[in-house]
């Protein structure tokens, strides 16, 4: 019998947020004695006083040997993976090989870096009946991304069906980590989207690392949810991340060809817009080779920073494009988030002494 001896997913602000529960009874205990469900606020994408919510992550700069984060709205911080004509990443550019638009207007890059930048990762599991078999391939190629990872970087793990719970917090210790995808309790449905807003949460809430990413696995489509998946979108794009990758063991006999082309287009949906990218491996057998292809793009990202032209106050959502040019490498295709939702903060009152 496994006691939740991590965390609780519950609301934050009006949003959804992970938050920690220690000391939890048993998952299989009487139903009086278990955390309480999941509750998603039908509208978790503003805040009590009606602008965007939570803890912006909009810089990165430099600090001795590494890097820390700043909050400044008027930057957007842009992680871009860049591969040729054939797919294979290229990791030659410099900052002048880029070009950033937002809604159609040139913008100035202020800060480049192409670096193995640490990250903070959500490893979000699909934790429902019909996973039971898979876990044990599941849980070896997540560790094994881990481990092909910078050493530096932190990752917790979430396991999910119709509720969702931290099974091990932000560590960066592969045992611990190990020990958390170990917990499996497979049943009940799919709330994929309230975990993907939970963990997205999470991660601008404690996340410490420049960068931030999310790893979601799962055999099927949401049928548990309280959002859906344009709001699950947007928050994350509130939040201005995480790059989320997907990994959809849509193979088999368990859904119908309806099924399957649903959760595949959420998926995609999913990573397209925040700039990572979708897999539907055929096999478990294929599932560790795209861990590593996981890793591998995390690790060659380009940071890119800029100053947006528009005032920060100017709500709405900013379209953002981002291209690239370089002699000898042909037609080059960028791969970053498609957009964001600024922070839009009210001014400040100032009193103006009187004069005498």
């Amino acid at each position: 019998m496994r006691h939740c001896n991590n965390a609780l997913l519950a609301i934050a602000f009006a949003g959804v947020a992970l938050v920690s529960a220690a000391q939890q009874p048993p998952r299989t205990t009487a139903p009086a004695q278990q955390p309480p469900p999941l509750t998603v606020d039908r509208d978790p994408v503003r805040s009590p006083d009606g602008n965007a919510p939570s803890q912006p992550r909009e810089g990165v700069q430099k600090e001795g040997s590494g890097f820390i984060l700043h909050t400044d709205v008027e930057e957007v911080v842009l992680p871009a993976s860049v591969v040729d004509e054939r797919g294979h990443l290229v990791q030659t550019l410099t900052k002048d090989s880029f070009q950033v638009f937002e809604d159609g207007v040139k913008q100035n890059i202020i800060s480049f870096q192409h670096s193995d930048l640490p990250v903070s990762i959500a490893l979000v599991v699909d934790n429902s009946g019909s996973m039971s078999r898979k876990r044990p391939a599941v849980n070896k190629s997540a560790l094994d991304l881990i481990e092909a990872s910078n050493p530096q970087d932190e990752a917790f793990v979430v396991n999910f069906s119709d509720e969702a719970f931290i099974d091990q917090e932000f560590t960066s210790s592969v045992n611990k980590l190990r020990e958390g995808l170990s917990h499996i309790e497979s049943r009940g449905g799919t709330a994929l989207y309230d975990a993907v807003v939970a963990s997205a949460d999470k991660l601008a809430m404690d996340g410490k690392r420049p960068k931030q990413v999310l790893v979601l696995i799962t055999d099927g489509e949401d049928n548990a949810s309280t959002l859906n998946l344009e709001q699950t979108i947007r928050r994350v794009q509130q939040l201005s991340g995480p790059v989320i990758y997907s990994i959809g063991l849509l193979f088999g006999d368990e859904m119908s060809r309806s099924e399957v082309r649903h959760a595949r287009r959420a998926l995609e949906m999913l990573s397209t817009e925040t700039g990572g990218i979708a897999f539907f491996p055929k096999s478990l057998e294929q599932v560790d080779q795209i861990a590593a292809e996981v890793a591998r793009d995390i690790r060659s990202q380009y940071t890119i920073v800029y100053h947006s032209t528009k005032p920060s106050s100017e709500p709405g959502f900013r379209r953002v494009q981002v291209t690239a040019e370089e002699k000898g490498t042909g037609k080059l295709s960028v791969r970053t988030r498609t957009g964001y939702f600024p922070i839009v903060r009210k001014p400040k009152k100032s009193v103006q002494p009187q004069s005498e």
